[in-house]
């Protein structure tokens, strides 16, 4: 399974809908792991952004899938920051 929350984004003068995505909860059950499944699901999730217009589509991964999402095409940003709010 392959999840994208879609996030609506303040609108711009250019552009007065706007969304981006987040991949969610990949998950391949292990007897189908290393089979390409899981990168067809990633180009499933890509393909649907592409679709529906997002801006762009991040996603948080655990370090053993970070080499799953560079094959797919995410790459790190150093424009995307983060805070854990204490």
């Amino acid at each position: 399974m392959a999840w994208l929350a879609v996030v609506p984004r303040v609108p711009s003068p250019r552009a007065p809908v706007r969304a981006s995505g987040d991949v969610q909860c990949v998950y391949v059950v292990p007897a189908e792991r290393d089979s390409g499944v899981g990168g067809r699901m990633l180009a499933a999730v890509l393909a649907r952004a592409v679709e529906i217009g997002l801006e762009h589509v991040t996603v948080h991964s655990s370090p053993g899938a970070v080499t799953a999402y560079e094959r797919a095409g995410f790459s790190a940003s150093a424009q995307l920051l983060q805070a854990t709010p204490t």
